[in-house]
Order: structure tokens, then sequence, then C-alpha cells
């Protein structure tokens, strides 16, 4: 604000004039600057307000959109229930879809049963787990384990939908037991142990169920270089009363038939290859995918079981004998039931084992030897539903194996679902508990027995409109794991509104409502790219810039800054200004919103993507995550330790998802949910022995049978043991018997579970060789007592050498005859008497 003041003939001073006027101006930009804050603020409370269009405006969670005709400057996204009196718009023209759920078909739990009139039949397909079709024809009926089976769903973005779904296990379920064999030549004593107990591992089965049904197969590896020798001789006959080596054989398919079972393991002959891994995901993808050679039954618990004593080849193996082309994933046997393309496709890799896996609804058990349960152990980790034990050297324990992996396949449930990244799926049960108000976030339930019902709720909530419309209608399938039935779901997803397309009555192109250049539809108009303004009334010769289209540039008569200061005002509209990142964009009816001015944490905007995104300048949460950024955990679920109790152990407090430990008399509590006290020594010592003598096979339990007894987990063998404090995981280290110093980490999975990484090799002091110390002694004092006569030799000669050198110098240089010596006395001495007279 400028005050210009004119004091030339006043006779008196003007500062208090000059305060005064700066203090109004001050005053007067403060009460704007407000108005402009308070305005915005209104608008970030309420995300209905900055969508501009209908389809915007109903993918938005809780918003309704107007579609009157005559509804002013008024916003046509609103909250419904949040509607003051200036802004109600007529009902019939209010667009707000509700979720909509319908059943298709809700068959009653029960188990199989004969049944006058009534015969079952199925049709099989390349997706998974397909609902059998059925007919009248007199016969049997089977079992329904999932209810209901099919139903119908629309839903809005953003917004839950729980529905429930029930689970029993049926009464004399029907299984198919197909037993794929490693036949290389280690195997052949548990070849001839399997042929001894078939019909043990068949009576055992039937004392579970009445209809059972056993097959047999065998592997052993691709027929070219390096995988076996290609020497004519060894090709027919790679070693003594070996079969020639193959990819993988169906000896017998699926039937009722066991003392046939017997009978193909023991004419099973062995074979023989070269390096240690073995051709198994070959076999195991076309006894998976061959569903009427095998025989697998539509409706039955279909059993998997891998029996072999070494690794295996995957995918890219296959190069090392020049095969480059990748499996296929499809069915290549003959007439004789041998792998045809053995020598043409790669191994299949581990994605795609678990994908046929899935589809076919089969539980594969990897039954191994102890030297490899730890790789198996790994591997079926990744592949749904499988499970692995321990097999004897001879196969001597395959009938107690294969009860125990079936009771733990049988006694627990687990929801999958199929759902595309749009679709969010979320699991809730009571499980066991006998309060079904007691929910707890879970797709598993152990414990359970033959007729146990199980109710599941899953939460199903549509993420985002795929970018094609016609992934807006989509079919996912709900099942549980192994069980080749389903809860099939058709979802419609609400992306757009009625009145956008052209069919509807409103829709009109061309109209009159948008002074013939745009097309009207919802209430508003779309003009065609030469025209803008709420009625196409402008173009690029006509803007009206007036102050009366400038206001429709404002959110209120309290500030009187356009487009919020972040776009022009052109013809009573908002250009909203354009950022040079692609993926950042400023938008909304007055340019005050945004999608990148939002909390960061760690510098990931609202966290990063799984957890929030930035609408309008708030952080919009998805499901599971709160704060400002996004950045905290909506429940207490995290901070509850496994198999429950007290939030944090009742030790600390759960903020933000993560337990803050208090400080106590002893010390401050540790460990994710604050279970660890200052002055506990915690399981390390509890689990020395085991691990010592599964991985080192050392310490007081080195002797097998005691190791098997007392240890009832496998450790993981890895190279480097590192303790990651995040997930509760507890470092241990001690010194052997030996003085080599081994470690091992232990945690606990989501059931509560303990698992255990050991170091896989010892650190142990270097060999002590004393004779060697003893010889090297000897030989470094009589070294260097040679080494002192040579050099006391050395000395003495160099200083003899030197003495008799100055010796012939003094010679040369004397005054006297050489021939005599000057200082040499003759022996006698001659005297003369002097009184001698000569007579």
């Amino acid at each position: 604000m400028l005050l210009r003041i004119n004091y030339r003939n006043t006779g008196m001073c003007p500062r208090w004039l000059l305060v005064a006027a700066c203090l109004l101006g001050l005053a007067l930009a403060v009460a704007a600057q407000t108005g402009k804050s308070q305005a915005s603020e209104r608008l970030l409370q309420n995300p209905c307000s900055s969508k501009m269009t209908c389809h915007d405006c109903i993918q938005t969670s809780t918003c309704a959109w107007c579609s009157q005709r005559d509804y002013g400057d008024r916003k046509r996204c609103f909250q419904p229930s949040n509607v003051d009196a200036n802004r109600q718009c007529d009902e019939k023209f209010t667009i707000n879809p509700p979720n909509e759920y319908t059943v298709e078909r809700n068959e009653a739990l029960s188990k199989a049963s004969k049944e006058s009139g009534y015969i079952s039949g199925s049709s099989y397909q390349s997706t998974s787990h397909q609902e059998s079709g059925s007919g009248y024809d007199g016969g049997f009926k089977e079992a329904v384990q999932v209810a209901p089976q099919h139903v119908n769903l629309k839903l809005r973005i953003n917004e839950k939908y729980r529905l429930s779904l029930q689970y029993a296990q049926a009464e004399d379920y029907p299984v198919d037991l197909y037993y794929l064999m490693d036949l290389s030549k280690s195997m052949e004593d548990d070849k001839e142990k399997l042929s001894g107990l078939g019909n043990l591992l068949a009576q055992t089965m039937r004392n579970i169920t009445s209809n059972f049904r056993l097959g047999f197969g065998s592997f052993v590896d691709k027929t070219v270089m390096p995988y076996v020798s290609t020497v004519p001789k060894k090709l027919k006959e790679p070693c003594d009363s070996c079969q020639a080596p193959y990819g993988f054989r169906n000896h017998m398919a699926l039937n009722e038939n066991t003392q046939k079972f017997s009978e193909e393991v023991a004419r099973a002959a062995v074979s023989g290859n070269l390096d240690a891994p073995e051709g198994g995901f070959d076999a195991i993808m076309q006894a998976v995918v061959c569903r009427e050679q095998i025989g697998w039954r539509e409706k039955a618990r279909r059993l998997l079981v891998f029996s072999t004593d070494a690794g295996f080849h995957y995918a890219g193996d296959g190069k090392l004998g020049g095969i480059v082309k990748p499996n296929d994933g499809y069915c290549h046997m003959d007439g004789r039931g041998m792998y045809t393309h053995s020598t043409v496709q790669d191994y299949p890799s581990i994605s795609q084992i678990n994908l046929k896996v899935k589809q076919n609804a089969i539980n594969v058990i990897f039954a191994v030897t102890a030297e490899q349960i730890a790789v198996y152990e790994r591997l079926r980790e990744h592949v749904e539903g499988a499970s692995a034990g321990t097999l004897s050297n001879d196969s001597a324990n395959v009938v107690e194996l294969v009860r125990d992996q079936y009771d733990k396949i049988s006694s627990s449930v687990e929801m999958k679902d199929n759902a595309t990244s749009a679709v969010k799926v979320t699991y809730y049960s009571s499980c066991l508990d006998p309060d079904p108000l007691n929910l707890k976030q879970t797709s598993k339930c152990d414990g359970l027995k033959v007729g146990t019902l199980v109710k599941f709720h899953a939460d199903i909530e549509v993420t985002r409109c795929p970018a094609d419309p016609a992934e807006w209608k989509q079919t996912f399938q709900i099942y549980p794991v192994g069980i080749n039935e389903s809860l099939v779901i058709d979802l419609e997803m609400i992306c757009d509104c009625a009145c956008e397309n052209p069919e509807s009555t409103s829709y009109k192109v061309n109209a009159e409502e948008c002074s013939g250049f745009g097309t009207y539809k919802c209430g508003i108009c779309e003009c065609d790219s030469s025209h803008f303004g709420r009625t196409c009334e402008c173009d690029s010769d006509n803007t009206h810039s007036d102050r009366d289209q400038a206001a429709g540039c404002r959110p209120d008569n309290t500030t009187s800054v356009d487009c919020s200061g972040r776009g022009s005002c052109v013809c009573g509209l908002c250009d909203c200004e354009t950022r040079s990142a692609p993926d950042e964009k400023i938008y909304g009816q007055f340019c005050e919103c945004d999608n990148f001015s939002c909390d960061r944490q760690g510098g990931a905007l609202c966290s990063g993507e799984d957890h929030g995104k930035c609408e309008c300048g708030k952080c919009q949460c998805l499901p599971g995550w709160t704060g400002l950024a996004c950045d905290c955990r909506a429940t207490n679920e995290t901070c509850i330790p496994p198999g429950g109790g007290e939030i944090c152990s009742g030790k600390g407090d759960c903020e933000c998802g993560t337990c803050k430990c208090f400080e106590g008399e002893e010390g401050r509590y540790s460990g994710r949910f604050c279970e660890k006290c200052p002055t506990c020594p915690g399981r390390c010592l509890e689990f020395k022995d085991c691990v010592q003598c599964l991985v080192y096979k050392t310490g007081k339990l080195s002797n097998p049978e005691d190791c098997a007894r007392n240890c009832t987990f496998v450790p993981r063998a890895i190279d480097v043991v590192e303790a990651d404090e995040e997930k509760d995981e507890n470092l241990c280290a001690y010194y052997d018997e030996d003085d080599c110093r081994f470690a091992y980490v232990y945690t606990y999975d989501e059931t509560g579970k303990v698992e255990i990484r050991a170091q896989q090799e010892r650190e142990c002091p270097p060999q002590v060789y004393i004779p060697g110390i003893v010889l090297g002694v000897i030989g470094a004092i009589v070294l260097i007592g040679l080494a002192m006569l040579l050099l006391w030799k050395l000395l003495t000669t160099i200083h003899d050498r030197r003495e008799f050198a100055k010796f012939e110098k003094e010679r040369t240089m004397a005054r006297w005859n050489a021939g005599e010596n000057p200082i040499y006395k003759q022996a006698t001495s001659t005297f003369k008497n002097p009184t001698y007279a000569g007579k």
C-alpha cells in the first residue's frame, strides 16, 4: 500500500501519520494472507474440492459428483456427509455409486457322498483352481470344502469391502500321491527299500482316506555332456547293471493297485550320470503339467513326493550342454511315458515350478537326505504349499515321512489369491479361537482336524484404476493352498461415470451448453482444442479477462491472488504452471493442489508408493499406514509377539508400529517386542549342542542317533552370520573342544517357530606340527653354527692375508742385504786373550 501525503504547508511533524499508514498497510496484508491460508486449509481438509471431472471425483473415497445443469460456481465434487445449504445438489443429479455384492453360487460345505441321480463332471483349463461343473446322471457327489463358490463385486477405489468365506476339510477326502524318485546309482538301496514298503505306504494312507491312489515316476538327467557321458558304450550302460540314462519316465500312472506300485519300483533299473546335481526340475514339471498321463483327479488332495540325495539343475544350466531354448512349461511325454524334450529344452526355473504347482494345486514334499535338507528347506520357501523332510540313507523312514508331512499339510489351511497389483486382499480370521470376534490379521490357521470349520474374512480394496479400461473388469480367485477349490470373484471397478459414456442421454457433442465448441457431459463442458472456459466461450482472440472473470480464479473474496499464485487466470479458469519434473504437477480449480509438497520420510514422498501417495499437498496413506508421512503403522499388531501376548511384552510402548522399550533398574529391555531382559541369557546355550552336531558333526551330540533324537530344528548353513536387530535376530558365538569359533543366529517366524542360520565353516586356529617345529629348530641351529664357522674362517683368512701383505711390503723396503739378517747373531762368540803373546 502506498500513501502519498503532502505536508509542505503543514506546521506539525507527520511522523505519527506515516507510522499509522504503515501499520494499516501491514494489517491489510496480514488479513489477506490469513484469508488465503484459511481458504487453502479448507481445500486441503476436503479431498473432493480439487476434483474437476466426474471420474476423478468418484475415484476419491467419500466423494460424490453433481451433474445438475445450473449449479453456478459451486464445486460439483463434494462430500455428501458434509454438505451445507448453499451447496446442495438435487438428489436425482447426485452421482455417488455404492459398492455392490451379490452371491452367484453358494453350496453348503459337505463331504463326498453317493447321491441318486447326481454325477459330477469336470473340465480342466489352463488357469488355476478351476471349478468343476456338475450334471445329473446318477453317481457320486463331490465334497465341497469352500463356501461360497462364486460372487460378484462392484467396488469404488480405495473403499474396502469385507466378504466372508468358510473352509472345512471334508472327511474321507480323496488323495493322489505320485512318488517321483531319483534313480541314479547312489539311490539303488533306496529303490529296493521303497519297493518293499509300497504296500505299507498305501495301507498307512488308506487309514487316512479310503479313496487313495498311488503312482510312480523316476528321473536321472539330460543325456548330453557334461551331465552324462556321451561315449556310446556309456550311453548304453553308464555303470555296472545300469540302464541307459534318461530325463524323466512315468512308470505308473495314479491308480489303486498298490501291488503294481511295488512291482514297478522293483522293475525300474538305476542309471548313472557324471555331475552331482540331477535333472529333478524337468521331472517335477512333467509330473505336474501332464495331468492326463499322470492321472491327477480334479477334486483330490494332490501330493508329489520328490525323493533324492542330490541337488538340482535349474534354468540356465542347460547352456553347459548347448541347450539354450527355455522351458515352455508344457507336457512333452510320449506313449512310453518318456520325456521327449529333455535334450531340446533347458531346465525350468524355480518361479516356473512355483507357477505350475499353484495352477495345478499340488503339494510338493521334498524327501531328501540329511546332506541336502538345508538346500531343499530354502527351496520350499519359494514353492507354494511345499514342505521338506529328512530321508534316511536307505529311505527306510519314507512311510513315516509321508505320513508326518501329510498330517502337517492337512492340519493347516492357508488362503491365497491371484489378484492383480491393482487389487489388495487382506485376510482376517479367529482360526480356532472360540470367540469369533477375536479376529487377527492372518491368512493361515493351524491345528485343524477333519471337519473343523474355519471362517476367513477378506478385505478387498481396489487401490487404483488401471490405465486400460478393459482391465476395469477382472476375475480372480481366493483359494486354500493345495486344494483345487476356490471362491471366484468377478470384480468390476467403478472408475468412471455413466454420464461420461456416449451412450448416456445427457452426453451431447458440440452442445449448446458448451457454445457449440465442446462436449457436454455430467454437467460440465469438455472443450475442443481451440476453445476453453466453463462454457467454451473463450478462444485465443477472446479471453474475457475482466474483473468478474478473474473472480472465478479465487477461492473466495478474502484474497486478491489469482490461482493461488501458481497459475494464470484465463477466461475465468486457472491455467496452472507446468513443473519441470514430468511426474510433478500442480492442479485444482484454483491451482491449490500439487503432488510433490507432501511430507517425506527418508527422502521418499509419503514414505514411498507402498505407504501412500501425495494428493493436494497431503499424504493419502494406504491401508495399514498412518502419520503425516504415512510412516507409522495403523495398528499395534506388529508390536504383539508371535503366539500372542501383551503389546511389546508389557515392557514398552508401541509407537508408529514399533516397540519403544522401557528402561528398568537392571537396564533397558531390548528386542523387537522388548522381550529381552538385560540380565537374561537367551536361548543360545539351548541350541548350541544341536548346531554343533547338525552343522559341524561335533559336540556332545555328534552321534547321529543322539542328534536326530534331541534336535527338532534344521539350521541353514551360510557363509557369513550377521544378526539383524530390526528382525529380532539373536547372535550366538562359542568356542568348541577344538578351540574353533562358530556362530549362529536364531529368530522366530510368524508362527513362532524357531529359525536358525549357522556359520558354514568354523574359524579354527592353524594346526601346530610339533615334529616340524623340532626339526626346524635343530636345522636352524646347525645352519647358524655352520654360518658362524664360515664367517670365522672368512675373517681369519682376510686377517692373515692382510698381515702377509704387510710383511711383504716391509721386506721390500728393507736397506740391508737381503741375504743377511741384520739382527742375526751367531751362536758362538770369539774372544782374544790380551796376554796371549802368540806363543
